[in-house]
């Protein structure tokens, strides 16, 4: 199942510089082992050892010059894969400005009566070479702005009548065209066949959408089995990128004799960010055999520089890939890019990967279909991201906000011995709270004596530190980080007060990989010299050795906030160590950061009042309703602004609401205004429920009415039997006795809550219409109610009509008039 801790990563920001920085070292260390793979083909002394390159990597630095060298082969190769061929021409006159060198062969030239005028194709028009109706074609296709949409041509040889598709697209030079094999009666080549594999991909795609929401796992297996049925390849997996660039197989289906790869771990390096940079232009990736020689791409000498070959389907793999390949047994390859909508860009997520462990071609049509069904993969992921995203919002603010009330009611020790407890927010293997010399852990964590030493080495570390985190003491260089074994690796501390923590433990990732191919290492005869993906799991180990799973951004801004809401909440400890106060809460800064959170949240948020009307009204909501805020607080939500189709649902749902009983996908449609079309309108899927505390009571409910006297009878013309129960403010003073003003309700309200914070008596003069609508001028005067032990359970409200009474006769008069709330 999709869990909210596999969504979270999601919340990753593209241009968050950490991220950034990291992928800019990963290309020097690629472009290292891409420099040192290349002297050991040169060097047979020198020879190339794929685990020591790999760790060796990161610490490794190449000038600029050698970067660029490394890029500009990685997209100018200058090779081609010898199952087609390929021309770059000039436009529009189709001057030929460089041509593979088996041109000559798979067009038949050498056996034409002119073939002694073909040895060398530069300068030709490359239309002579096809029929007359070819030629008209590929004049045709040339013509478009956009050459995808003409993709591909039918085209044939006019010495052998041989064939072709060919596969146009536009580099810096001119037009460059791939010709791939086209085989007369094939299925995949008919109109027969298009419209089947069409009919497969949208069965296929018609799969994928009708699974159930938040199964992660069954969305991952139905892709690879469509892929596998389409193509036949041996072996499909899909590939999952992490925040720290490092991949993990994720899903596979394979011939049962194929040792599985599922669960596989491998380092950035394997997957180069070059490549990845590739994926994000040319998302299909071909290679029919690996073991096959490249072919050379002449060129004109006018063309100061190779071809540029990133959207050609008949790129030439790199050396050090074919070589992994064949070490691997998969002889060809089919390898699709999967991107997902982040934060409105689109985002290499990770690769469908096909392996054959015999040369395969798969027809450009195929390919096209599979590629159909990755653009729908990638939004349905993107979907049931999103949608776990909101999930994870939610769940974070309500235990945030249940832990402050842990913090503020109850024993503040409680966020990490009770739950929700501070393990809840972020994934941890151990937490622990040291406060005043109070200690309390909670899962695997360093001890009492180890902790001590861990905060006595921060405070040295860093005397201003306040959040703070590592994947890897040892790295870090805390000394004692050895004592610790691999059950505490990584570390996140947040500083309460002085010497106060707050402290998450993860143990080595190590600990937490599991892959099945794993078990046999010991008999495995790989010494880690040659690239395989055992070399690579076995390489991926000594990258994260003395390393956790790193700390995710989500998961540090979570623990900021967290923070902050405890941060100068508590009085030091006594003297003893034995008792602990609490002080005045630090409202104004928790509220504003919740205030952002829910300002700034990707889903809509909005909230009403007692009355129903709005008083929260977030940037998603304004987005698609084109409201802003400042015009949509205030208003009623249910009369002004829901559709009519959904006003009497959405109004029961409200008012169960705020009874405290909680409604869950609910549909509600919202009228566009402001920017958007007046008659449109928009609909969400929204959970309905009033703000709860810790022990899980409505936060308001001890604004309900308990008691009601007669002469309350009398005055408001309601008898006791109609209102106990119901709210004072909302639902009897603004409900059933209209107030004279909107703002009288939230008066109310405080004045109630601010009884119960204090000791002093309370009053609020406000107006009303009784039931027979009698205008009614009165003063509540409110005091605290208390129990036997001097617990606050409520208020006492005395209303007195101001009509009837001198202002010196108030306080005798208000006796007579009595309400109890809870």
């Amino acid at each position: 199942m999709l869990n909210i801790e596999s969504a979270k990563q999601q919340l990753i920001n593209m241009n968050n510089p950490n991220k950034s920085k990291l992928a800019v070292a990963q290309y020097n260390a690629d472009a290292k082992l891409s420099d040192e793979f290349e002297h050991s083909k040169e060097d047979p002394c020198n020879s190339f050892n794929y685990t020591e390159s790999v760790k060796s990597s990161p610490e490794s630095s190449l000038s600029g010059e050698q970067i660029t060298a490394y890029l500009s082969k990685m997209q100018r190769g200058g090779y081609i894969q010898s199952f087609g061929c390929l021309f770059a021409i000039e436009e529009p006159c189709f001057r030929i400005l460089a041509y593979s060198e088996n041109s000559t062969d798979l067009l038949g030239l050498n056996t034409s009566v002119k073939s002694t005028q073909f040895e060398c194709l530069l300068g030709f028009d490359a239309r002579i070479f096809f029929t007359e109706h070819s030629a008209a074609s590929l004049t045709k296709a040339a013509s478009y702005q956009d050459l995808s949409l003409a993709n591909p041509v039918w085209v044939v040889s006019e010495s052998t009548q041989t064939p072709f598709l060919a596969i146009l697209h536009r580099i810096d030079v001119g037009i460059l065209i791939d010709f791939e094999p086209a085989i007369q009666g094939d299925p995949a080549f008919t109109i027969d066949g298009a419209i089947r594999l069409q009919k497969l991909a949208l069965q296929a795609i018609s799969r994928l959408q009708s699974l159930p929401g938040s199964d992660i796992d069954a969305l991952y297996d139905t892709v690879v089995e469509n892929v596998k049925e389409l193509t036949g390849y041996d072996r499909v997996m899909i590939y999952k990128f992490h925040e720290d660039e490092h991949g993990e197989v994720v899903s596979e289906k394979r011939r049962n004799d194929l040792e599985p790869y599922l669960g596989l771990h491998y380092p950035a390096i394997d997957i180069p960010q070059a490549a990845r940079f590739l994926f994000n232009k040319n998302r299909m990736r071909l290679i029919c055999n690996c073991r096959a020689n490249p072919v050379r791409v002449i060129r004109s000498v006018e063309l100061e520089r190779p071809l540029v070959l990133v959207n050609s389907t008949l790129r030439a793999p790199h050396g050090c890939h074919a070589e992994y390949m064949a070490n691997m047994g998969s002889v060809g390859t089919l390898v699709m890019a999967i991107m997902v909508n982040e934060n409105n860009i689109m985002k290499l997520w990770g690769l469908v990967s096909c392996h054959h462990v015999s040369p395969r071609y798969i027809p450009y049509p195929i390919r096209h279909a599979c590629e159909f069904m990755m653009q729908a993969f990638g939004l349905q992921l993107s979907i049931e991201f999103q949608l776990a995203l909101h999930a994870a919002e939610k769940k974070i603010l309500k235990t945030k906000t249940m832990m402050s009330d842990m913090v503020l009611k109850e024993d503040p020790f409680g966020i990490v011995t009770k739950s929700p407890s501070i393990m809840d927010l972020v994934n941890c293997n151990g937490a622990a709270f040291c406060y005043g010399g109070v200690y309390r852990m909670l899962g695997v964590t360093p001890s009492e004596l180890q902790l001590t030493d861990i905060t006595e080495w921060l405070l040295a570390y860093d005397k201003d530190l306040t959040v703070w985190s590592t994947d890897s003491l040892t790295d870090v260089g805390y000394p004692h980080a050895s004592t610790l074994g691999d059950a505490v690796c990584g570390v996140a501390a947040a500083r309460i007060a002085a010497k106060n923590f707050l402290f998450w433990f993860r143990s080595e990732t190590e600990k937490e990989i599991k892959w099945g191919g794993a078990n046999n290492h010991k008999k495995d005869k790989d010494d880690g010299k040659r690239m395989h993906p055992r070399s690579s799991f076995q390489a991926f180990l000594e990258v994260v050795k003395n390393k956790s799973v790193p700390w995710k951004s989500w998961e540090m801004n979570t623990i900021r906030l967290l923070q902050l809401t405890l941060q100068g909440s508590f009085q030091d400890i006594d003297n003893d160590g034995a008792k602990m106060t609490i002080r005045a809460y630090q409202t104004g800064l928790l509220t504003n950061e919740m205030t952002r959170m829910i300002d700034t949240a990707i889903a809509p948020i909005l909230a009403v009042d007692l009355n129903g009307n709005i008083n929260r009204w977030n940037l998603k909501v304004a987005e698609l309703t084109g409201l802003p805020a400042s015009e949509a607080v205030g208003r009623s939500l249910v009369y002004e602004l829901v559709h009519e189709e959904s006003r009497g649902d959405f109004g029961n749902c409200l008012s169960r609401a705020l009874q405290g009983e909680e409604d869950d996908n609910v549909g509600l449609r919202l009228k566009t205004l402001g920017k958007k079309q007046p008659n449109e309108s928009v609909f969400i899927v929204a959970n309905a429920c009033s703000c709860k505390d810790y022990a899980n009571n409505v936060t308001d409910e001890n604004a309900r009415c308990s008691q009601w006297n007669a002469s309350m009878e009398k005055l408001t013309g309601w008898k006791s039997s109609e209102v106990i129960g119901m709210m004072i403010p909302g639902e009897i003073f603004g409900g059933l006795c209209r107030m004279k003003t909107p703002d009288d309700v939230i008066k109310l309200m405080v004045l109630l809550y601010q009884t119960q914070c204090n000791q002093e008596n309370e009053k609020l003069r406000f107006a009303f219409f009784s039931k027979e609508d009698t205008y009614v001028d009165a003063m509540l005067t409110t005091n605290k109610r208390i129990d036997m032990k001097g617990n606050t359970v409520g208020c006492f409200c005395f209303l007195a009509n101001c009509a009837d009474i001198t202002w010196d006769a108030l306080l005798l008069k208000t006796r007579e008039f009595g309400i109890h709330s809870t």
